[in-house]
């Protein structure tokens, strides 16, 4: 395992999206201008090939080139992030270790999709995986995506293992993100974050670590600040700043498909001159009216366009 030179991860990590020309090329110099600007916001971390990355539409020449160019450019200025979860065991395996020799600092893993694992065939699956891992490994719990879910228990028994650091929750559960808190009885050290925005005070407030935040690609600032202000359990602050962030969630629900919330971020990006909105097939960017409604949002929000 490599020695990092971060400290426990915590605070907000954008889940950067990929920015593509087309189907089979890299923005170079969208992705230049995202990655600047994103650090420049006070992040605490960077999450590549994640669900906000379209990583399993992307295919794995620009999954490497990806990785390679972020980590030249982060630079070791802040914790980067690879997702790693595939239909594959030894390309799950590949890009990790691809990852770690271009300086990654840990490896980010969903249960694979298309054939639902049992939870005896996950525990398994994850053994097999991290005892072969060059990278520490987040668990990334996102059953709406893979339709199995990392259930309590299961993660129970993952606390034995040293080379797991923490989880991501996307589930929007609070339920269950209370049952995966008390994991840390057992791993104090374990990082705990949430993906869904507006819930980031409440799971700060039962424990957790920060959020994995897509619109943190559009506003970094933004999610930094509630970050702080959940830390110092300042209210007032808190309640000013969740408003903002659930305006501009309003991003995701512009269109009729689950696709919207990636093709929201996308074209507010694009709008904003920082990268290209092209989406990786099967989905295909937006167009008017679903554009002209994201430049409203963004002029009602102050956001230069």
């Amino acid at each position: 395992m490599n020695i990092c030179p971060f400290p426990p991860l915590a605070g907000i990590i954008p889940p950067m999206v990929t920015p593509l020309l087309d189907r089979d090329t890299l923005d170079i110099a969208g992705l230049e201008r995202l990655i600047e600007h994103i650090i420049k916001g006070g992040v605490h971390g960077l999450f590549v090939l994640g669900t906000t990355g379209e990583a399993p539409s992307i295919g794995y020449r620009i999954r490497k080139e990806l990785i390679a160019r972020t980590c030249k450019q982060v630079n070791g200025r802040i914790p980067v992030l690879v997702g790693i979860t595939d239909t594959a065991f030894v390309e799950s395996l590949d890009i990790a270790r691809y990852s770690a020799d271009h300086g990654a600092h840990a490896a980010v893993l969903a249960p694979p999709y298309y054939f639902p694992a049992g939870q005896p065939e996950l525990l398994e699956y994850v053994g097999l995986l991290t005892a072969e891992l060059p990278l520490p490994l987040m668990l990334y719990n996102m059953p709406m995506m893979t339709k199995v879910s990392f259930e309590p228990a299961t993660i129970l028994e993952l606390t034995n293992n040293p080379k797991i650091i923490g989880v991501k929750d996307s589930s929007g559960d609070l339920p269950y993100f209370d049952q995966i808190i008390t994991t840390l009885k057992q791993r104090p050290d374990w990082k705990i974050f949430i993906g869904p925005e507006a819930l980031i005070p409440e799971a700060m407030s039962r424990g957790g670590h920060g959020g994995v935040s897509g619109g943190a690609n559009l506003k970094p600032d933004l999610y930094v600040d509630l970050y702080n202000a959940c830390l110092k359990k300042d209210a007032e602050q808190i309640a000013i700043l969740i408003a903002q962030v659930r305006k501009l969630g309003q991003l995701y629900t512009i269109g009729k498909h689950a696709s919207s919330i990636i093709k929201g971020i996308k074209c507010a990006l694009s709008l904003t001159g920082i990268c290209s909105d092209f989406m990786a097939e099967p989905f295909s960017r937006f167009a008017s009216p679903q554009r002209d409604l994201i430049r409203v949002l963004l002029e009602e929000m102050n956001i230069p366009v």
